[in-house]
């Protein structure tokens, strides 16, 4: 199977893309922000969905997809919160979670040397609810206008979803490490 395909190139244009974000972001180029960030999420929709109807998963893809989401969501939570469009907090949850689940995994792999990890169907939403909130933070500053109950509604779901899934990966974690204990 060859690691050159749509998904990959995909993934590929989405670390890209980051740098891109990022220079929007700092000279105040919010406009070009939320299209590049556009962009990059809709990137991640289609290269798992290309990869599974066209039978093209790859192991680099299956690699690099989640650090391309990684790199992207927390980018964006840090440059964010030092422009007070998020709350700190909720920066630091996001990015807490993520670093949890990584020490986690090179634990059960130097422990067990094997750890494969799924994605959770909360994992994905909250990953999912985390770019929506972003997009909707980027399209309330394009427009200047603020529909506060929604931003606080999304801010509270991304908060309860993100510590939600990072305590089903730790139990996850924790049930495979015990398996292999036994």
């Amino acid at each position: 199977m060859s690691y050159l395909n749509i998904p990959n190139a995909l993934t590929t244009l989405r670390i890209v893309l980051i740098p891109v974000f990022v220079s929007a972001l700092i000279y105040e180029r919010y406009d070009y922000g939320l299209y590049v960030f556009v962009i990059a999420a809709l990137s991640d929709f289609l290269d798992g969905m290309i990869a599974r109807a066209k039978n093209q998963q790859t192991e680099i893809g299956k690699f690099l997809d989640p650090i391309a989401d990684k790199f992207l969501l927390v980018t964006s939570f840090v440059l964010f919160a030092v422009y007070g469009l998020v709350p700190k907090w909720l920066t630091i949850t996001v990015i807490s979670r993520d670093i949890i689940i990584v020490t986690g995994w090179f634990i059960l792999y130097f422990l067990t040397h094997k750890a494969k990890v799924e994605p959770s169907m909360l994992g994905k939403l909250a990953n999912a609810s985390q770019l929506i909130l972003l997009a909707y933070i980027l399209l309330r500053v394009n427009l200047q206008k603020n529909i506060f109950l929604l931003e606080e509604i999304l801010i509270v779901t991304t908060a309860l979803l993100t510590v939600v899934s990072g305590l089903q990966y730790i139990y996850k974690g924790l049930s495979l490490w015990h398996v292999t204990e036994t």
